[in-house]
C-alpha cells in the first residue's frame, strides 16, 4: 500500500540499493527477519560476502559492532537477542546508512599513494615531519623542504563541542557545501557539556549542534557527550602513525604521541579541510629534542615536558616549528608519557609535537581491537642527514617532580623547593593527564592512606578521567574508590577545571594545584590562581592541601604491580618496517584552465574607511609579550558560538585590560605587541574580538602559529617586525600608517619595511577564507597556494552530505 512504513529489514535492502546500487533481494528472501534487526544484518552481511561485496559486508559488520559495543566503549550497548525498542532499531538503521555512506566517501576521496620501501637516490634527507608532509602533498613529488607552500590531503578533522559551534557557523556561511568524509569527523562533547548543567540554555545549543552534525553528515564516529575529552580516546583508539590530523583545538598535537602530524587551528581553518579534505601549509622547520638517559620510576610525561620547558623556555627553539622528539631515551617513555609531552608542545610554543615512531608505538597501535584503526599505520623515521633547525638534548635522568608556577608554563621549579605552600583546591584531570597518570596517582593516594594520612577537611578535590573507558577501568580496579576515600569527587569525562567554563569553575582568589596543561591567568575561572604539576604531585599534595614533594610516597609504590596494570610486560614486538613517501604522476587536468575568470578585490577589508585602498591608518596601542588568547577573549565568552564580531568585541581584554576597548574606540586601533602574540588556545574569536572592538591591524615580534593563521583567515592585517628601532618609535598614541602594497609602515616620521606572503595578501584582500570560498568555491585552495585561477567545474561539487 502507498505510504506503508518499511520494516527494518526492508530498509536495510533499500539502503543497499540507494547508497551502493546493490540488489540482493533474492539472496535474502530466505532470511528470517523476525529474529531481530541485528541478527538480520549478520545474515545479510554473509550474503553480501558470498556475492563478493566484501566492503559492504564489512560495513554492516561495523554497524553491528558499533551497536553491540558497551556504552562505556562508545557503542549502543545492545545485544542481538534482546527485543529492541523502535528508537533502538532506528539507531541501528542509522548506523547502517552511515557506514554504507562511508564507503561512498572513501570512493570519492581515497587518494593514498603506496609508500616506497627505501629512499630513492637523490632525494633530500627529511625529518619525520617532512616525510608526512611529502606523503600528503597533493603533488606527490615525494619530498618537501621548509618554506614550501603546499596543499595537503588530510586524514581526520576533529572538534570539541565548543569549537564545533564556531565551525557550524562557518559552514553555514560557506553555503553548506557538504563535507569531505563522514567517517573521518570526530566531535567530542567535553568543554562545556556536563550532566549537572546539561539542561541550561547555554549548553543545549551546543548539544543540538553536535546532534545536527551527527544526523545530517551521517557520522560514524560519534560517542555522545562526556564520553571522552576530545584528544584522549582519539589518540588511544583512532589516530595512526603517518596521518595528518587537523583539529580546532590547540592540544590537537596530542596525537603526535603516536607519530601523527596533528595540528591545531582555528575553527574556520578547520572547516575548510572538513569540506575539502585538504588544507594548506607553509612547511615549517623542525626542531629536534633528543631524549637520553632513563627517568626515575614513577615520573611521568608531565614532569618531562615541564623539565623541557624549564630548560629551553616557551616560544624559543620551538616557535613556529614542529618539535620532533627522538633519541635513545624514547624506549623509556610509554605512549601515555609521550601523550603528555606532545600535548604540551603547544605550551612550549611549537606548531605541533611528534614522536619518531618505534616498537613502543607499533605495539600500542597493534593492541587495538578494531583492525581499521591500525591498518593505515605508516612508519617514517628521520633520515641520518635530515636537517633540523636546531637540536637539543634532554637527559631524562635529571627529571624530578616539578611545578609550573602560575601564570607561566615555563616558570618551573622542583616541588620540593616550594613545599608547604597552602592550597584551596587540587584537580587531577584534563587531556594531558593520561591513563597511566590517573592509575599512578591513585596508587600514591593508596600508599598515603595505608600510612595513615587523612585528607584535611578544608579545600576542594576533584578527579576527572579523560574518557569513559579509563573511568570504567578505574572503577573495575577499585582505584576510583581510592580517590573517593582520599576525599576526591570523581567526575565524568570532560575538561572540567582546566578551562573553567562549565560546572567546575575556580573562584576568585582560590589557589589551585592542577594536573592540567595551561596555567594562564583566569584559565580556571576569573581570578583563580592555578599552578600545574603531574597527577602524582597533585595527589600527594591533596592530603594536607599544601604543595608536597611526592617522592616519599612514590618510593613506596609497587612498581611491578603498576607495570602489570599498565600492561608493559615485554611482548617481543616485531621490528618496525619503516617506509618512504611514495610518488605519483600529476593527475590529468590538474593544471587548471581559466574558464572561470575572477579577480582579486583591491580593497583591504581591514580598513574599509580609508580613502586609499590597502592602507591602514590609526594610532598605536601597545601590549607586551605572550598576550594569550584567554586574555584577548576569556573562555567564558565562548559558549555562545553565534555572537557577532561586535558582541565578541565587548569581551576583548575585559579581564586583563578593561580600558583597552575605550582606547581603541578613541582611535588607538593598531596594536603593537611583543613576542608570541596570541599564544594559548586556538580560539579564532581572539581575532574576531579584536576586529569587533575596532582593531585595524596588529604588529608583533612573533605570533603563535594558530593565531598567526587566524588573522588572514578573517582578513585582519597582521605584520611581523623585529626591528627594535620600530618598537622604540611606536609609542602608545603615536600616529601610524601601514601600506600593504608597498610593504611599509610609517611611524614617528620613520619608515619600516615589512613582508607578507602572497597567500596572506590574497586572503586579506579577499576578506578571509569564507569570502575566498565564495569567490572560487572548492578551487579556492589552489588559488591561494598557486595563484592559478580555478576552472568553473572546480567551484562546487555535491558531496551528498549537506544540510
Amino acid at each position: 500500500m502507498p505510504g506503508r512504513t518499511l520494516s527494518g529489514s526492508e530498509q536495510v535492502l533499500q539502503q543497499l540499493q540507494e547508497l551502493r546500487k546493490i540488489d540482493i533481494g533474492s539472496e535474502t528472501a530466505a532470511i528470517d527477519a523476525s529474529t531481530g534487526i541485528l541478527k538480520y544484518l549478520d545474515s545479510v552481511s554473509s550474503a553480501l560476502e558470498s556475492k563478493k561485496f566484501t566492503r559492504e559486508a564489512e560495513a554492516l559488520r561495523d554497524a553491528i559492532v558499533h551497536s553491540t559495543t558497551s556504552t562505556d566503549f562508545g557503542g549502543l550497548g545492545l545485544t542481538a537477542d534482546q527485543s529492541l525498542t523502535g528508537k533502538d532499531e532506528s539507531e541501528v538503521l542509522f548506523l547502517v546508512s552511515a557506514y554504507l555512506e562511508a564507503l561512498n566517501s572513501q570512493d570519492r576521496y581515497e587518494t593514498a599513494v603506496p609508500p616506497l620501501d627505501s629512499r630513492p637516490p637523490g632525494r633530500r634527507g627529511m625529518t619525520v615531519t617532512e616525510k608526512i608532509f611529502a606523503a600528503h602533498d597533493v603533488e606527490r613529488k615525494g619530498e618537501v623542504k621548509p618554506g614550501d607552500v603546499i596543499r595537503v590531503d588530510v586524514d581526520w578533522v576533529i572538534a570539541s563541542d565548543i569549537s564545533w559551534g564556531g565551525m557550524e557557523v562557518t559552514y553555514e556561511e560557506l553555503g553548506k557545501p557538504g563535507i569531505w568524509r563522514n567517517d573521518r569527523l570526530w566531535i567530542a562533547g567535553d568543554h562545556v557539556v556536563e550532566p549537572r548543567i546539561m539542561d541550561t540554555p547555554k549548553v543545549k545549543p551546543l548539544i543540538e549542534a553536535s546532534e545536527r552534525a551527527r544526523q545530517v553528515f551521517k557520522m560514524t564516529e560519534h560517542q555522545g557527550n562526556n564520553y571522552t575529552i576530545m584528544h584522549t580516546e582519539f589518540m588511544r583508539e583512532r589516530s595512526q602513525p603517518g596521518m595528518i590530523v587537523i583539529g580546532s583545538d590547540s592540544h590537537t598535537c596530542s596525537a603526535g604521541s603516536v607519530s601523527c602530524l596533528a595540528v591545531g587551528m582555528g575553527a574556520a581553518d578547520v572547516t575548510m579541510p572538513l569540506v575539502l579534505g585538504q588544507t594548506w601549509f607553509k612547511v615549517p622547520e623542525t626542531a629536534e629534542i633528543r631524549f637520553v638517559g632513563e627517568p626515575k620510576p614513577g615520573l611521568s610525561g608531565k614532569d618531562v615536558i615541564l623539565y623541557v620547558l624549564q630548560q629551553l623556555k616557551r616560544n624559543t627553539v620551538a616557535a613556529d616549528k614542529v618539535v620532533e622528539y627522538t633519541g635513545p631515551g624514547l624506549k623509556h617513555l610509554s605512549c601515555d608519557a609521550r601523550f603528555a609531552i606532545a600535548n604540551m608542545t603547544t605550551e612550549f610554543g611549537g606548531v605541533t609535537g611528534i614522536f619518531a615512531p618505534d616498537e613502543i608505538t607499533q605495539e600500542f597501535i597493534n593492541k587495538r581491537k578494531n583492525p581499521k584503526y591500525k591498518k593505515y599505520a605508516t612508519y617514517y623515521k628521520p633520515d641520518s642527514d635530515a636537517v633540523y633547525a636546531s637540536s637539543h638534548t634532554i637527559d631524562l635522568s635529571q627529571v624530578e617532580s616539578f611545578i609550573a608556577r602560575y601564570p607561566s608554563p615555563d616558570d618551573v621549579v622542583p616541588a620540593r623547593e616550594i613545599a608547604g605552600k597552602k592550597l584551596d583546591g587540587c584537580f587531577i584531570g584534563a587531556c594531558t593527564t593520561a591513563r597511566e597518570d590517573l592509575i599512578l596517582a591513585a596508587m600514591v593516594l593508596e600508599v598515603g592512606l595505608k600510612k595513615g594520612l587523612k585528607p584535611v577537611s578544608r579545600g576542594k578535590r576533584r578527579v576527572t578521567p579523560g574518557s569513559r573507558p579509563i573511568l570504567k577501568e578505574l572503577k573495575d580496579r577499585g582505584l576510583a574508590q581510592i580517590y573517593e576515600d582520599a576525599g576526591f569527587t570523581v567526575g565524568v569525562p570532560g575538561c572540567s577545571y582546566c578551562v573553567g567554563i562549565s560546572a567546575d569553575v575556580g573562584q576568585e582568589g582560590e589557589v589551585w594545584l592542577s594536573s592540567q596543561n595551561r596555567n594562564f591567568k583566569n584559565r580556571m575561572g576569573r581570578g583563580a590562581i592555578g599552578s600545574i604539576a603531574s597527577a602524582v604531585t597533585v595527589a600527594a599534595s591533596s592530603f594536607g592541601m599544601e604543595i608536597t614533594d611526592p617522592k616519599p610516597l612514590l618510593d613506596e609504590v609497587d612498581i611491578a604491580r603498576l607495570e602489570s596494570i599498565l600492561g608493559r610486560k615485554p611482548s617481543g614486538a616485531t621490528e618496525v618496517k619503516y617506509v618512504e613517501p611514495g610518488t605519483a604522476a600529476k593527475e590529468p587536468g590538474s593544471e587548471r584552465g581559466e574558464k572561470f575568470q575572477a579577480t582579486l578585490p583591491t580593497s583591504v577589508t581591514a580598513d574599509t574607511s580609508s580613502s586609499e585602498n590597502n592602507v591602514v591608518k590609526g594610532k598605536v596601542i601597545t601590549l607586551g609579550d605572550f598576550v594569550d588568547t584567554d586574555a584577548i577573549i576569556p573562555a567564558q565568552a565562548l559558549v555562545n558560538a553565534r555572537m557577532s564580531f561586535k558582541e565578541q568585541g565587548t569581551w576583548c581584554m575585559s579581564y586583563v585590560y578593561p580600558e583597552f576597548r575605550s582606547k581603541v574606540a578613541s582611535g588607538m586601533n593598531v596594536v603593537v605587541a611583543g613576542k608570541a602574540f596570541g599564544c594559548g588556545s586556538s580560539r579564532e574569536s581572539a581575532v574576531t574580538a579584536l576586529q569587533g572592538c575596532g582593531v585595524k591591524a596588529v604588529i608583533a615580534k612573533s605570533y603563535s602559529f594558530i593565531y598567526g593563521r587566524n588573522q588572514p583567515n578573517f582578513g585582519l592585517l597582521g605584520v611581523i617586525i623585529n626591528d627594535d628601532e620600530f618598537y622604540r618609535t611606536a609609542e602608545e598614541g603615536v600616529d601610524i600608517e601601514l601600506d600593504i602594497q608597498k610593504g611599509e609602515i610609517k611611524c614617528g616620521g620613520k619608515t619600516f619595511p615589512f613582508q607578507l606572503s602572497e597567500l596572506e595578501k590574497k586572503l586579506i584582500q579577499c576578506g578571509g577564507v569564507s569570502e575566498a570560498f565564495r569567490l572560487w568555491g572548492k578551487g579556492y585552495m589552489e588559488m591561494i597556494t598557486t595563484g592559478k585561477i580555478p576552472s568553473s567545474e572546480d567551484k562546487q561539487e555535491d558531496s551528498g552530505l549537506k544540510w
